[in-house]
């Protein structure tokens, strides 16, 4: 495996600050050496430049109306980590991308999508991230991404999304338990798979995950995985942007992983966000977000 780890030290998408720093969190906490005990060639392509929002007005408002914070910075920042996965790909890497938050997604997927072909997304998350600039309750792009990948939310005119590359039909949510009222009834309507703990708690999160794999990998060329740290209970993952109580334990996200694992000769690009180091414990949810990392990437028990 050629793995390259690409940075976002973004928190201009999210309220609270601090995401900022989990990409050097993640790194303390032993990225490149866990995944280059599996035997992968481990390199490091640095940070993505982002702007501090002391120096920047929000700018809540968009022309056609709606509210997206930080739009235009946003904007330009996936833009650069589009450009960064897109080369990577080309060089026959596998990016594994830090956040940051989950805003960063959008120019994962959309450099991951610059490969050509069809990709499929599985989506670990706690939120929907489905919100649009209309149905917002915070004017935060991480609670958007997804929506913006899939073309449902518009910002000012502006093509965000990484459509027809990635259609809904091959698009899961697992592990949701937090959505707003507009967000839910988008899903609804959208054709994304939606696996919420409740899903988990009755059928358990192995048989969960491989039904999402499956929807994912139907029919597409390329899969991306995207984890945000909060889809853990938060007795596991303290350091998040947004804790949710009732998320998943400690064992039922590696075996989550495991299963992901089984399809990473399907891997076009890898994501962990919304570490907080400011709210962690001794650096837990890092630690704990390359442990996870290491089995998506096949480390094994036994």
């Amino acid at each position: 495996m050629d793995i390259r780890i690409l940075g976002v030290p973004m928190d201009l998408g999210a309220d609270r600050r601090g995401v900022d720093m989990g990409p050097s969190a993640i790194r303390y906490a032993g990225l490149a050496t866990q995944l280059e005990a599996l035997g992968a060639d481990c390199t490091d392509g640095g940070d993505i430049a982002v702007p501090r929002p002391e120096e920047l007005d929000p700018d809540a408002a968009q022309p056609d109306g709606g509210r997206a914070k930080f739009r235009r910075e946003t904007r330009d920042v996936c833009a650069e980590v589009r450009t960064a996965v897109r080369s990577t790909v080309a060089d026959g890497a596998t990016p594994l991308v830090l956040g940051g938050d989950h805003s960063i997604a959008i120019g994962t997927v959309g450099g991951a999508t610059g490969a050509g072909g069809s990709l499929g997304v599985v989506w670990f998350d706690a939120h929907g991230d489905f919100n649009t600039p209309e149905t917002t309750p915070t004017g935060n792009i991480h609670g958007m991404a997804l929506s913006a990948i899939l073309g449902t939310a518009s910002f000012g005119g502006e093509p965000w999304g990484a459509a027809p590359a990635v259609s809904a039909e091959n698009v899961a949510l697992v592990g949701v338990r937090d959505l707003d009222p507009g967000e839910r009834d988008l899903l609804r309507d959208s054709g994304v798979s939606v696996y919420t703990m409740s899903d988990i708690d009755a059928r358990g999160a192995p048989d969960v995950v491989e039904e999402a794999l499956a929807v994912a990998t139907d029919g597409t060329d390329g899969l991306h995985v995207s984890l945000d740290l909060d889809w853990l209970d938060p007795t596991e993952a303290p350091g998040v942007g947004t804790p949710v109580r009732g998320g998943v334990s400690y064992r039922e996200a590696h075996s989550a992983m495991e299963a992901v694992a089984r399809h990473r000769d399907q891997f076009r690009s890898f994501e962990l966000v919304e570490v907080n180091p400011i709210l962690d414990e001794h650096n837990r949810t890092a630690e704990l977000a390359c442990e996870l990392a290491a089995s998506a990437f096949g480390k094994r028990v036994f």
